[in-house]
């Protein structure tokens, strides 16, 4: 129990540290979408993103029919992207948190892996304009 309450607590802290960080001026304009897949409980879980100006949304169904809309804070480095993010899921699933990393495999194509606590772990392919 004192683990999980320390773990919430460093995920929120973090979340909100890269949420209030300063984002770089040059941020893409336009939008990169993603198609996430991934798996919870021995359920296959869904998402599909986009991210633009170091801020994403995030649209997924988890286990048990639940769907919800996560918001994501993303860190632009040279080559990944790590983020964090907060979500409100249905069915009685509430509140999620996020976390993951973006790297670009191409000039217009980006691989990712995440973690959110409703939908599981989950890979990410997306595309650059």
């Amino acid at each position: 129990m004192k683990n999980a309450i320390i773990t919430k607590t460093l995920i929120t802290s973090v979340s909100l540290l890269a949420l209030f960080a300063p984002s770089q001026a040059s941020a893409q304009l336009v939008p990169q979408p993603w198609v996430s897949v991934g798996s919870k409980e021995g359920d296959v879980t869904y998402a599909v993103g986009a991210r633009a100006l170091n801020l994403g949304v995030e649209v997924g169904n988890g286990p048990d029919g639940a769907t919800g809309v996560d918001v994501l804070k993303f860190i632009n480095l040279p080559v990944i992207s790590p983020y964090v993010g907060v979500g409100l899921y249905s069915q009685d699933k509430g509140v999620a948190v996020s976390g993951g990393v973006q790297v670009g495999a191409t000039k217009n194509v980006f691989v990712g892996a995440g973690y959110n606590s409703v939908r599981g772990l989950n890979g990410q392919l997306g595309i650059r304009f």
